[in-house]
């Protein structure tokens, strides 16, 4: 009977270390997982007029929605908290308004933060050239005052089929609160 019990407790223990081993939690910080190589690379620049009463012939944009007693046609506070945006603007291959377009750039984005200039921003380019046709969908935050702001690339259609990937983005011009423009720096992980 001794020897059962001495067997048993044996292969208790066995199984014990076994299962340590086996399900030892994985190092989350310890390795960096690695990108794979990008499969599509782009650089475009989309414009922003935004409608502030009088411009409505060229404005590409307008305040939608604002917080109670705000003026929904000329932006109020520093941070903008509250205001959304929607838009229809102008993708050119380089920074000059008067470019050909090579598609649209539609979306909202809206002012998030009530102590610092902060949006969030969910939008499509609609490209429509030559070179591209299809869309590129994008979402996340953007920290308006930082340099550089990574923004996910969450899909796409026709010569961007189910793209995943990164844009980077930069304000590239900004005339007051009436105009903008961005760089859009995107790399493309995943293309079908």
């Amino acid at each position: 009977m001794a020897m059962k019990s001495e067997r048993a407790l044996q292969l208790c223990l066995l199984w014990l270390l076994m299962s340590a081993i086996l399900l030892k939690p994985a190092d989350c910080h310890g390795r960096k997982k690695r990108l794979p190589k990008p499969c599509k690379h782009l650089v475009l620049y989309f414009h922003d007029i935004l409608y502030n009463g009088k411009n409505a012939h060229n404005a590409t944009s307008a305040l939608v929605a604002a917080p109670e007693g705000a003026n929904l046609t000329i932006m109020t506070g520093n941070n903008h908290f509250g205001n959304i945006a929607v838009f229809d603007d102008p993708i050119t291959l380089d920074n000059n308004l008067h470019s050909p377009s090579v598609g649209r750039a539609q979306g909202f984005y809206f002012y998030d933060m009530k102590d610092t200039f902060n949006a969030w921003l969910g939008f499509t380019f609609v490209l429509n050239s030559t070179d591209h046709k299809g869309t590129i969908t994008f979402n996340g935050a953007d920290p308006i005052l930082t340099k550089y702001r990574d923004i996910s690339v969450v899909g796409g259609t026709g010569d961007f089929l189910m793209a995943r990937g990164i844009a980077t983005i930069s304000t590239d011009s900004y005339e007051g609160d009436v105009y903008f423009r961005l760089r859009v720096n995107i790399t493309l992980y995943e293309c079908y």
